[in-house]
């Protein structure tokens, strides 16, 4: 029997489902979240396997993750979606368009390509795995620890707001650390060759991320004929945190205009 996802929804009408990356989760995407809610959409954020607070499983790729999407839809009876996905929710999103096209009205596809990454979080799985959790700490501290291996004040923020504390004031992972680690090569998959989805989809890069690179333009239009694509200046990775505004307002405008 399938595990059902955990999901925070906030408004009503159009159903809009919003997938986070890796060791993100749906309440990353909480203040974003009310913005389309307030626009007329039915806001579905999305714990995804292993991460937040859906289940845990050893296993942890596009297929499964795909299914674990699919059977949170005919649960909650929803049809005719929007996606969004950023990173490893957006490939989780252009892989469930591409097996279950009829479900997808339009799509938002936040700095990642239909390409293979190789490995390179890496240095972020080590540094998690050197944190001492036994004992009881302040937050501060292990912001602190982690300062020793991430540069990235914003990284370490990202990363920490993984951590749940238990009753005895130790914290624990959310996320399936162990697992997520073993799987980084399998969730660097590419789309299928020659896999053509029909989607209305629009690509939102970062100006000054590497994720989508302009060779990578021609990949996108071969597999999305219906592509859009648009970068946001003055921002990396997590264009979404970090413009905002730009961000949101490309995104309701996509996804309210009428062909």
């Amino acid at each position: 029997m399938n595990q059902m996802l955990h999901a925070k929804i906030l408004g009503d009408g159009n159903a809009l489902i919003i997938l986070h990356g890796l060791l993100g989760m749906g309440d990353n995407w909480i203040t974003l979240g009310r913005k389309f809610a307030n626009k007329g959409f039915q806001v579905h954020l999305i714990d995804q396997r292993n991460h937040g607070k859906s289940f845990h499983d050893d296993e942890m790729n596009y297929e499964v993750m795909v299914e674990d999407l699919h059977h949170y839809l005919s649960e909650n009876k929803l049809t005719n979606i929007s996606l969004l996905g950023h990173s490893m929710g957006g490939k989780t999103a252009m892989n469930f368009a591409l097996k279950y096209p009829d479900l997808v009205k339009k799509m938002i596809i936040v700095d990642i390509a239909p390409k293979y990454y190789p490995p390179h979080h890496l240095f972020i799985f080590e540094a998690i795995e050197k944190l001492d959790l036994s004992i009881p700490r302040r937050r501060q501290e292990l912001e602190k620890n982690l300062s020793q291996y991430i540069e990235s004040s914003q990284i370490r923020q990202f990363i920490l707001k993984n951590l749940g504390r238990k009753s005895d004031g130790t914290f624990y992972w959310k996320p399936n650390i162990s697992v997520l680690k073993q799987s980084l090569s399998d969730l660097g998959q590419a789309l299928p060759p020659m896999s053509s989805i029909p989607t209305d989809t629009l690509f939102i890069k970062g100006a000054d991320s590497p994720y989508i690179l302009k060779e990578d333009l021609s990949l996108i239009h071969a597999h999305f004929p219906k592509a859009d694509i648009t970068t946001i200046t003055n921002s990396g990775h997590w264009v979404h945190a970090q413009q905002p505004k730009d961000f949101f307002q490309s995104s309701v405008n996509f996804l309210n205009r009428i062909y």
